[in-house]
């Protein structure tokens, strides 16, 4: 299997995703400490503890962290323990790349199905075959003349991207390449 450590680093660059260098932070005291409660990484991270709380709930919303709770005999309270849970990390990436594949997917048929114009005067942004012909093909902001806009490249790109992003899902979770089964 990958090394506990490369995995770790690949959830403090996702941390990021979730709240910038105080999340790398909580991440990072987190992967350091193993299992921990809240105050411990807090203090370790350097950060406000409601901040490492709210970075924790946003990480065990998506499975990226678990959490046991525990009674303190003396106070009654509750005490969370964390832990990261780094062999996540490929379902959330790949789940995040589903997502994206379907809107990318809804874009590209948008343009495929699409005719688009623009103004060269005032660059307002392109309007669709039916809109510039509701405004004779005059400009909504400087009344200048509509001129078709090609938008073969954005295809491409749209389909370059579609066709590598499948191809990544295509293949099996990494967790299957780094254990014999």
């Amino acid at each position: 299997m990958a090394s506990n450590n490369s995995d770790n680093q690949d959830l403090v660059r996702l941390a990021s995703f979730f709240g910038g260098e105080e999340a790398i932070n909580v991440v990072r005291a987190l992967a350091q400490a193993g299992t921990t409660t809240d105050d411990v990484i807090a203090n370790t991270a350097n950060v406000r503890l409601n901040t490492a709380r709210k970075v924790l709930y946003k990480l065990y919303d998506h499975a990226l962290v678990t959490c046991t709770k525990s009674r303190d005999e003396k106070t009654g309270w509750y005490i969370y323990h964390w832990k990261l849970q780094p062999d996540q990390l490929d379902a959330f990436v790949r789940s995040r790349k589903k997502k994206v594949l379907e809107k990318l997917r809804t874009r590209l048929e948008y343009e495929k199905t699409h005719s688009f114009f623009i103004c060269k005067g005032c660059l307002k942004g392109r309007v669709t075959f039916e809109e510039a012909m509701e405004s004779a093909f005059r400009c909504g902001g400087c009344n200048a003349a509509l001129i078709s806009d090609h938008n073969a490249k954005t295809i491409q790109v749209l389909e370059d991207v579609t066709r590598k992003l499948s191809s990544e899902l295509a293949e099996p979770p990494s967790y299957f390449h780094n254990n014999s089964i």
